[in-house]
């Protein structure tokens, strides 16, 4: 079910970009119209589904209560170009296994992805007011500056939708910079782990190398302290003899 979803959630992105970059009218303002209202039905149908199909639906309808409110009330409409972000669900099958890897790329994406959905909202929102949004030029530089939590100021949303949008940029900023630092602190105690790890094991390997060493050498003088008493005793004895034919 993915595919159809991932496909559908890129054709209400384009729809939804044309619509707001293009501003198109007549015919062509229809058949954009016509897409993106296809587009939420497919999304409510898809929400529909799963719910009926959930084991636990109390526990997954609590768990989707923001794909509820984005289908259900008509004020957040611009907020359903967020449901493009069904499209970085293909990365999970394309980057292998590395978490590092996934997580890196599911941030950048989604970082871009937000970016860009956001300006699209904003704009679509804001450029018809006394807001000094007017253009996708400003949106998006409204939006950099909202997700990063600068705050310039040279640029605020005037009307409902784009105050809400400002909440969820900011908050979606604080998250992924959270993000970020958590990987970055993951990197670098698993590269100090390791150096510790190599250290510890060149350690282990030299010990035993001495270990090793030291039993050669405790052999050698084994053998060598046997010769030495071998002589010795049949010095001795030969000591003896002498002595006792001279005796004698």
């Amino acid at each position: 079910m993915e595919w159809p979803l991932i496909t559908t959630a890129v054709i209400f992105l384009a729809a939804y970009s044309w619509q707001v970059i293009g501003e198109p009218t007549g015919r062509a303002g229809d058949i954009a119209y016509g897409i993106v209202f296809a587009s939420w039905l497919v999304f409510i149908v898809d929400y529909a589904v799963n719910l009926i199909l959930a084991q636990r639906r109390w526990e997954w309808f609590v768990h989707h209560l923001f794909e509820l409110v984005v289908i259900v009330l008509p004020l957040l409409r611009p907020l359903r170009v967020l449901r493009a972000i069904t499209v970085l669900h293909v990365l999970n099958r394309t980057i292998g296994t590395a978490v590092r890897g996934r997580i890196l790329i599911y941030t950048a994406s989604a970082s871009a992805l937000l970016v860009y959905a956001a300006s699209l909202a904003v704009l679509d929102a804001e450029r018809h007011t006394d807001s000094a949004i007017n253009t996708m030029g400003d949106a998006i530089w409204w939006s950099f500056v909202t997700i990063t939590t600068v705050g310039y100021g040279d640029m605020t949303p005037v009307t409902g939708v784009g105050r809400t949008l400002a909440v969820c940029l900011m908050l979606g900023g604080i998250a992924l910079l959270g993000v970020v630092t958590g990987t970055l602190a993951s990197w670098i105690v698993e590269k100090v782990s390791t150096n510790v790890d190599e250290n510890q094991a060149a350690t282990v390997a030299h010990v035993r190398r001495l270990e090793d060493r030291i039993s050669e050498l405790t052999r050698s003088l084994d053998v060598v302290a046997e010769q030495i008493g071998g002589e010795s005793t049949a010095t001795r004895h030969s000591e003896e003899m002498r002595t006792g034919r001279w005796t004698e």
